[in-house]
């Protein structure tokens, strides 16, 4: 369990605020028994599980995604994370903390987008990945072991081809052209899957780039520039990105 897994990252004060007030295991144990039975909705089931002598866990089931997380360690990460140990502030930390439930095939299949994400540590590289969006939250899917080839193909395909209804936002600054998504962030990079139109849009909104190139910075809005711009840009800035030519980002490798 990391911070991120309940939301925004809590300030140091309050973080300094909330860690005298712990969350309390019987009082999200009390949350948990009125809440879940809301978000429980086919396939997916949420559990309370009591084991005598060993505490409550919670059990996560949906498709092949199985997954037990004992109350006492998921009270003790939302601890470490700032959660306010109210019943609102566990509400909330519960509710986003099942969002981000890892992806099934079927969700992914179903209603996956093709973004692109950071592909390796270091981020020196980025690749298409494919996300489900939950409650404003995309969360990147990860084939589980009984995918096949075929499966990974058509969910990918269907992926990329929602990616071309995702409503942007284009804003044009003197030379550069920035896409965005306000809501989900990393859809910013739904549109590479479509340059040319993207050079359409951005020609129609009285920006000429003939030699387009992109710096992406994964969750962050995709920038268009022209090839030195965008270097210079690249390298003034204090985030990771990945500078290319647009003609490259559709051959790029899915993680």
């Amino acid at each position: 369990m990391t911070a991120g897994l309940f939301g925004a990252g809590t300030s140091p004060r309050l973080l300094q605020r909330f860690r005298t007030a712990p969350v309390d295991v019987a009082d999200l144990r009390d949350v948990a028994s009125e809440l879940l039975p809301t978000l429980a909705t086919p396939p997916l089931r949420l559990d309370l599980v009591r084991r005598p002598g060993a505490g409550t866990v919670l059990h996560v089931e949906e498709d092949e995604r199985t997954d037990r997380v004992p109350l006492v360690d998921l009270a003790d990460a939302m601890s470490a994370a700032g959660v306010p140990g109210t019943p609102a502030g566990i509400a909330a930390a519960l509710r986003t903390w099942v969002a981000r439930r890892p992806v099934t095939d079927a969700a992914a299949a179903e209603g996956g987008i093709a973004v692109l994400d950071w592909a390796d540590a270091g981020r020196t590289r980025v690749g298409w990945t494919v996300v489900v969006v939950r409650g404003g939250i995309a969360v990147p899917w990860a084939p589980s072991p009984s995918a096949r080839t075929v499966v990974l193909h058509r969910t990918r395909s269907a992926a990329t081809g929602r990616a071309h209804d995702v409503s942007l936002e284009l804003r044009v600054e003197g030379p550069l052209a920035l896409w965005s998504h306000g809501a989900v962030p990393v859809l910013a990079s739904a549109a590479l899957v479509a340059p040319e139109l993207m050079l359409q849009r951005i020609g129609a909104a009285g920006l000429a780039l003939p030699d387009m190139h992109l710096v992406v910075t994964p969750h962050r809005p995709v920038v268009c520039a022209g090839p030195g711009v965008a270097r210079r840009l690249a390298g003034q800035a204090s985030e990771a990105s990945v500078t290319l030519p647009w003609r490259a980002a559709v051959d790029l490798p899915w993680l």
